[in-house]
Order: structure tokens, then C-alpha cells, then sequence
């Protein structure tokens, strides 16, 4: 007998070896026909397989279907195939390649005599959509390897050929059919092509053969898939808003900052744009000040034998930029955890004085290649709101409690509300005893359930040194950014010979913890455009307030009235543009809306004669007229609440 265990622990009992499609099929009919995959055995040894898997022994099954992450998988894998499917119906000549799951969608990389134009694409995508329709089934079978090289060369798949060669000779390879196409894969796929109901093509890029420069240039064909329509179109809506609120284009249109092609990877950053910076950047230095931190300012460049020790040589020097003087190697430094170490070792350290903690706005660099770089958001000359905590390991919990308590508030003042939560744990290779990681990581576990916070547990994704926590942010169309995070460190203060005297007398280590809030300025400055679609809360808003003349017998009383809100606010000003331009007022005021300014403020005669100003905020909406006084009371409350 065969005993199947089900997720909820019931067991089912069969006569002999049996498919995964038939224990679905025993379980219910609607089960039958949801069925995408299975996924058997357990923890690590789990695995997703297809539905005519046979099951031979006893093991835990749970039946993959849509509503499961696995079975998206398993539906983007399938439909890439169904791509090349349709790509080999339509155009007998093209070669196929390889065809991954990416994030929210596949590709299939193609090499044709000319390129894919866009009515090609519409061609495909009509053509998958007959393909599915006809429900073919998708089946499996297992070749030796040289007879699926030989295979393949008969039918002219030369890629396909050349990618089985590499695999060693002693193993079989795995073919998947529907109805005229076979393929190379490991799997799973989807039981047949009926399964395949929601997806559609994206674009066409270009992607050289086994991602090198010298090989042929293949087309890349990008697509989407998702398990019902609802979430395609959810999707697609998604991108549409982010093509409208996409930094690089608004930073363009709201004169914030440019990239230049003398300076590749960094950002020249316009009035308008620095100002928004300044703004992050003083709250972020309040941050500091109110929480305990000390702010600290290390060098730019650090001698090569500081990275060697650390050891980020041998495992960054390729994404390092260095440079040479009398004889001695440096480099520039890609982090600031380094110097804050050779900071806390000047002087005699206490027990006394710990938690210590570092703050620093330090600009990094890294050599990015160029194809990764991405307007703001990544860039190789970048600037972190980067710290570091030397403590015990008692003290890992509440600073850790603490750092997520002030990172919500952080993330909460500048618009973000939903943030996800992950702790990652150890991984094989690690230095450090298990008793100091058993006591790390039920540190971080049990801040966060202080906290009250959820979180997700990522199973070796720690760093060498020591766990970490992850918080991502989920923006205004539902994005995902990870920002924040909360690194134990046992190794660098080892490594670089950190001490403090402790209670006892004798020297022992510090334990180190990295923390970042925003993290990197320019892309956190990057996802506040895109959050806000430019149109930043008045606290953030480059301008905060224009004010305009409708006629030049107003113009000395409105150098008044914001010379009057600038002196208002005397710890900053209020950030004030005025407008004394011979233009129709009507011109000036759309002008200004299409900057997103929060607040657009006219004068003509009357408003003169009543010390008075015509407010509109943001959004066209009339707030009629009010005393100047008035308006800084209505500002105040406004910047105060950051709304």
C-alpha cells in the first residue's frame, strides 16, 4: 500500500504506485481540474512535479493549483513554452533557446534572420491564444543525452543542441510536448495548454547567447502570466501608473535632477531636486539626533589592506572603483561599516558605553555595470543613511526593538504604511558558534514579536556573519521596495580587532549591527517620486507655495507676502517661488499645477487692499480667500502633520 499524507495531515491509502492527477481525482473533482502540479516531500527535500509524477512510496503531496505561488510558477513556466510554441508555428525558421520565470511574467530568447516587429508580436500572442484553446496535452518523456543532442541537430534546434552537450554524458534529459512543439526542460508544466488562459506579450529586447558580448545578438521576447484575468489586468493597470509616475520621466518634467553621460551612474541634482533632498536628509539627521546616534563622517578613500582585512576584496573588488598614489593601493570605499569600526577603536571603550551608536551620511561608490543602471534608483555614486550599533549580545534585542519601532514611524511620515517583514537566517557557510547565532536570531524573531509585527522566515538567506532583517515597503500600486535593514555582525569587529573592556576586566568583542532606514538617498528619493507620482506632501515639496501677480500693480506686495511666509518659518523658511511674469493669470496658475506644488497663492487689487492672497491647493481646489496669517496657520498645521 501507498500512504499519501495531506497538507492538513489526513492520510490516504492506495494499492500501488499512483500519478498525482489520480490522488486529485480521489480527492474531489474540482480538485481534478484545478490541479496544475504537485509538490512532494518536505522542508529542503520538497519539490514541485508534474501531475502524471508516479508516487511509489509513502510521502507527504500537497496539489499545486493557481491560487498557489508555486502554481504561478508553474503556469509562467509553461506559457513560455507555449510562446516558442506559436513563435515555431509562426516562423518554422527561428531557433529556440532558453525561456525562464522572471519576476511577475517570462521571456524566451529567439535567434530569427531579422527582428521581431511589433505586429509580430500581436501575430504570437493571437496565435498562443489558439494554441491554448486547442488543450493540448503537455507530456513528458526522458532521452540519454547524446541521442537528445542528436535529436535536436536533426531538427536544426542548434542552440538547443548546444546546450544539451553540456550536460554531463551520463545523464538523461527531459523533453516536454503539446501538440507540434517539443522542448528541453526540467519542468513541471501545466497538464495541458487549456490551463493557459491570462497572459500576454510585453516587449522585445535584445540579449546576446549565454550573456556574452561575443555571441550572437538573440530577441528576448518579455511576457506576462497570471492564474485569472482580474490579476492580469490588475498588472497591467500597475504598469501603466508606473510608466506615469516613473522618476526618470518626472524628474525630467518637475526640473529635479538629470543624468549625464559625463558622469554615468550619478545624478547632478537640480535646485528643485536638492531641496527635496535636503528635506530627507535633515529629517533623516533629526532621526539620528533624537534616537542616540552620533553622527560621524569617515574618508572617501580607504588603503586597499583596510578591504582585504574586511575581507569585501575578494568578494566586491570587481564592483570596487581603486585608484594609486606613491606606490599605495585604495579604493573607493563601497560602504561605511569599515570606517565607523576605525572610529569606535580610537580611545579605551567601556561596557559603560555601550549600545554606542554611529551615524553617517556616506557617500559610496560602486562600479555598477552599465546595463543595471536605473535613473536614481541605481546608480554607482550613491549616498546611505548608514549606521552601526556596538553592543553586547543582550542588548541585540532591544536596540533591535527599537530600530524597528522608529523605522515605522519613518517609513509612516513619509507615506508608507504596508511594510513586510523578513528574517533571514543562517546559512551553511557562516562564521561564529551556533550558540551565538541561536541567541541572534531569537533576538531579531522576538523583537519583531514585541513589535507586533508579522514576518516571514528566509531560511539561510543570511549573511556569512551573522542574520538580518529585511523591511520592504509596499507602495501606492503595490510595488514592493526593500529599504530597511538590521545585519548582526560577528565577523567585522573580529576581523578588524574591535574591543571593549567589559564588566569583568578583560577585553571582549563588540557585536556590530548594520542598520539602514531609507538606505540609499537617491533611491529612496527615487520611490518618494514615484509613491507620490511627484506630487510630494507639502512637508517634502521642493516649492511649497507660489506666489502670483495678476497684474503689475501687485508685484511689491507679493515679494511681501512671501518675504512674510518665509520669515514665518524661521527655523528653514517655507520654500516660496513667486511669479511677477507679464502672462494671463490663467496661464500662470496651470503652469504652476502642472508642477504639483501644493499650494498657488493670487493677488490682484482686492487681495492687496485686505492683506489678503486667493489660496488654490493642489488638485484645483479653491480655498478662497484668506489673510496671510491665515494661510501660514493652514501650512503650519499641514507641513506638521505631514499628510
Amino acid at each position: 500500500m501507498i500512504h499519501i499524507t495531506l497538507p492538513d495531515g489526513s492520510q490516504r491509502e492506495y494499492p500501488g504506485p499512483v500519478t498525482v492527477a489520480e490522488v486529485a481525482a480521489s480527492i474531489g473533482t474540482g480538485l481534478a481540474k484545478a490541479a496544475l502540479a504537485g509538490k512532494v516531500g518536505t522542508g529542503d527535500d520538497a519539490k514541485v512535479v508534474d501531475t502524471s509524477f508516479v508516487i511509489d512510496k509513502d510521502m507527504p503531496l500537497s496539489i499545486v493549483t493557481a491560487k498557489d505561488a508555486d502554481g504561478l510558477d508553474v503556469i509562467r513556466h509553461s506559457t513560455a513554452h507555449l510562446l516558442a510554441y506559436a513563435v515555431k508555428d509562426l516562423f518554422p525558421d527561428a531557433q529556440v533557446t532558453i525561456g525562464p520565470v522572471i519576476e511577475n511574467g517570462f521571456y524566451y530568447d529567439f535567434s530569427y534572420k531579422r527582428p521581431f516587429t511589433p505586429e509580430d508580436l500581436v501575430a504570437i500572442e493571437k496565435r498562443m491564444a489558439e494554441l491554448a484553446a486547442k488543450d493540448e496535452p503537455v507530456v513528458r518523456r526522458v532521452l540519454p543525452r547524446d541521442e537528445a543532442v542528436a535529436y535536436f541537430k536533426g531538427m536544426g534546434e542548434n542552440y538547443k543542441a548546444e546546450i544539451i552537450a553540456s550536460i554531463p554524458s551520463n545523464e538523461d534529459v527531459s523533453l516536454y510536448r503539446e501538440g507540434g512543439f517539443e522542448d528541453l526542460c526540467r519542468g513541471p508544466h501545466v497538464p495541458s495548454t487549456g490551463k493557459l488562459k491570462f497572459f500576454k506579450l510585453m516587449k522585445v529586447a535584445g540579449a546576446y547567447w549565454r550573456g556574452d558580448h561575443r555571441n550572437e545578438m538573440l530577441q528576448r521576447v518579455y511576457g506576462t502570466a497570471w492564474a485569472t484575468k482580474d490579476d492580469l489586468q490588475q498588472y497591467l493597470h500597475m504598469l501603466e501608473e508606473a510608466e506615469k509616475r516613473d522618476h526618470r520621466k518626472l524628474g525630467r518634467e518637475l526640473d529635479l535632477f538629470h543624468i549625464d553621460e559625463h558622469s554615468p551612474g550619478t545624478v547632478f541634482w537640480h535646485p528643485k531636486g536638492w531641496a527635496l533632498w535636503q528635506e530627507v536628509e535633515q529629517y533623516m539627521r533629526r532621526v539620528y539626533r533624537d534616537n542616540g546616534y552620533q553622527e560621524v563622517k569617515g574618508p572617501q578613500i580607504l588603503d586597499k589592506t583596510l578591504w582585504e582585512k574586511t575581507g569585501h576584496w575578494d568578494k566586491y573588488r570587481e564592483n570596487m572603483f581603486t585608484t594609486e598614489s606613491e606606490k599605495r593601493d585604495y579604493a573607493l570605499k563601497p560602504m561605511n561599516c569599515p570606517g565607523h569600526i576605525l572610529i569606535f577603536k580610537q580611545g579605551i571603550k567601556s561596557y559603560r558605553d555601550l549600545p554606542l551608536r554611529y551615524g553617517e551620511f556616506g557617500q559610496c561608490h560602486r562600479n555598477e555595470p552599465t546595463g543595471g543602471l536605473h535613473g536614481i534608483m541605481r546608480v554607482r555614486g550613491f549616498t546611505q543613511d548608514d549606521g552601526h550599533v556596538f553592543c553586547t549580545e543582550d542588548q541585540i534585542q532591544p536596540e533591535v526593538l527599537a530600530f524597528t519601532t522608529l523605522l515605522q514611524k519613518v517609513y509612516a511620515d513619509f507615506g508608507f504604511s504596508d511594510i513586510i517583514y523578513k528574517v533571514a537566517t543562517r546559512p551553511e557557510a557562516r562564521i561564529g558558534s551556533d550558540e551565538s547565532w541561536d541567541k541572534a536570531e531569537a533576538a531579531l524573531i522576538n523583537s519583531l514579536e514585541a513589535s507586533g509585527c508579522e514576518y516571514v522566515i528566509s531560511p539561510g538567506d543570511g549573511a556569512f556573519y551573522g542574520p538580518k532583517i529585511e523591511y520592504t515597503l509596499k507602495d501606492a500600486i503595490g510595488r514592493q521596495w526593500q529599504c530597511g535593514t538590521i545585519q548582526v555582525d560577528f565577523s567585522m569587529p573580529e576581523r578588524l580587532d574591535a574591543e571593549y573592556v567589559g564588566e569583568d576586566g578583560d577585553r571582549h568583542r563588540p557585536v556590530m549591527l548594520h542598520r539602514a532606514i531609507v538606505g540609499s538617498l537617491e533611491r529612496f528619493i527615487g520611490i518618494l517620486i514615484e509613491q507620490h507620482a511627484g506630487a510630494m506632501p507639502t512637508w517634502l515639496a521642493p516649492v511649497q507655495a507660489a506666489v502670483l501677480n495678476i497684474t503689475d500693480a501687485q508685484a511689491d506686495y507679493v515679494r511681501e507676502v512671501a518675504q512674510k511666509l518665509q520669515k514665518a518659518f524661521p527655523n528653514q523658511g517655507l520654500r516660496v517661488a513667486t511669479d511677477l511674469r507679464n502672462e494671463k493669470i490663467t496661464y500662470k496658475i496651470r503652469e504652476h499645477s502642472l508642477q504639483k506644488l501644493p499650494y498657488i497663492l493670487v493677488a490682484g487689487d482686492k487681495e492687496k487692499a485686505a492683506g489678503a492672497v486667493a489660496v488654490r491647493a493642489r488638485g484645483n481646489k479653491d480655498l478662497g480667500v484668506m489673510s496671510v496669517d491665515a494661510f501660514i496657520e493652514l501650512v503650519a498645521k499641514d507641513i506638521a502633520a505631514k499628510a
